[in-house]
């Protein structure tokens, strides 16, 4: 506020000045009527040309009033986000408010209060322990608080939970926020079938909504080992934002206008790795895990191109694409808790809860999710490799059955 106050007074001065110079010029002239006609044409040129820059830089300074961000979930893929996003907010003063809300599910960890924690000891000690946060972030356990006048608003977390946390946002939000979704999944239709989240997120907030996906595990990010990433936004002014908001020196940002591609990459990858984690936990070996890997991806692109027709083939080449199905299938939750499913011989339920902490396993959700739409429409056998995994996930085949969907793959015929 104070740098558009600022703008103002010097705009306002630069107009008196400009004034000054014009009476002045103006009382020098000589009485020839013509002569005074022309520079008094000038003179008011040159005053309305003043006002115009005095409207314009005025218009100016408001539009680039530093931004309040704030990041809706505070897991362990949020918290290692709210580093990057806290670390940028604060070098980018002019761009971004310094502090960064982050909206926490309050819970107590050793009797104390992870928003406490969070604020004192700056550490998600739950969820991304020996990792310490920016201390300008700032968590939060009221939502709407959290929220409150924030330009942009980052969600970040498990995609069964969207709707219900969110509820509270409705109607209260800044006119003209912008929100960026980081969640992977699909969100079921109460009378069946899938839509993408960020079309839930902005038709229950109002607000247009881009996305983040890429080869992006966690843990990596917090440790700042190099990554890239891909942000799908439709408006080029809204993506430039964010890619400021999110690059480092080793998180890099490509900008694609493809949003639906980016999106369902995110959501599709991870049934490919509980594949990955099948054939892991068979001992299958390195060229079957990477026929089930290409055949994934083959699917994902056929249900791109069915179910969301328009978008680019090549951004199934960027980061949201090729790059985070390989390392998914290599070092991602879905895969690790996939081959204990058939080593340990648990229910996913049970091993979701051995093993992630309070974490969401996704994978099992999204196969389920999709399969209702591929039923539904007499597809299944389009998709071998998606529906053996959710057929597997819920009992109805034994894992040593993947090898069957990879065999008869109508990408062989």
């Amino acid at each position: 506020m104070a740098g558009v106050i600022v703008g103002l007074a010097s705009s306002a001065r630069s107009k008196a000045g400009i004034w000054m110079k014009a009476q002045n010029r103006f009382s020098m002239l000589s009485t020839n009527s013509a002569t005074v006609a022309t520079h008094s044409a000038k003179c008011s040129s040159l005053i309305q040309h003043s006002f115009r820059r005095f409207s314009s830089s005025s218009k100016l300074n408001i539009n680039m009033a530093p931004k309040k961000v704030c990041i809706v979930g505070s897991g362990n893929w949020g918290s290692a986000i709210a580093r990057l996003v806290g670390f940028n907010a604060e070098r980018l003063p002019g761009r971004f408010e310094k502090n960064v809300s982050m909206w926490v599910f309050e819970e107590e960890v050793d009797g104390r209060k992870l928003t406490e924690i969070i604020n004192t000891d700056h550490e998600n000690v739950k969820y991304l322990p020996g990792r310490t946060l920016p201390k300008n972030i700032i968590a939060i356990p009221d939502i709407a608080e959290a929220a409150a006048d924030a330009d942009f608003l980052i969600f970040v977390l498990p995609h069964q939970f969207i709707k219900r946390a969110c509820a509270p946002l409705i109607g209260k939000l800044k006119p003209g926020a912008t929100g960026l979704s980081l969640v992977k999944g699909f969100a079921i239709l109460p009378g069946g079938g899938i839509k993408l989240i960020s079309d839930l997120i902005s038709e229950e907030m109002g607000i247009p909504v881009s996305v983040l996906m890429g080869a992006n595990l966690a843990n990596e990010v917090a440790d700042e080992k190099f990554c890239e990433t891909t942000i799908g936004a439709r408006d080029s002014e809204v993506g430039s934002d964010l890619k400021l908001l999110f690059q480092t020196e080793n998180f890099r940002v490509t900008v694609v206008s493809d949003t639906q591609t980016v999106e369902i990459c995110g959501a599709l990858k991870n049934i490919v790795a509980c594949a990955a984690g099948f054939c892991d936990g068979l001992k299958m070996g390195d060229n079957t895990k990477a026929a089930t890997i290409r055949l994934g991806l083959k699917e994902m692109m056929k249900y791109g191109d069915t179910f969301y027709p328009g978008g680019n083939a090549s951004t199934y080449f960027e980061s949201c694409g090729v790059a985070d199905l390989i390392t998914t299938c290599y070092g991602g939750r879905n895969r690790r808790v996939s081959e204990a499913f058939v080593t340990r011989k648990k229910s996913i339920v049970d091993l979701e809860t051995e093993m992630l902490n309070g974490q969401k396993l996704q994978g099992p959700e999204t196969a389920a999710e999709v399969n209702y739409v591929l039923a539904a429409k007499g597809l299944e056998a389009e998709f071998p490799l998606f529906t053996a995994v959710h057929k597997i996930c819920i009992g109805e085949l034994q894992p040593e059955k993947l090898l069957d969907s990879l065999k008869n793959h109508p990408a062989h015929q």
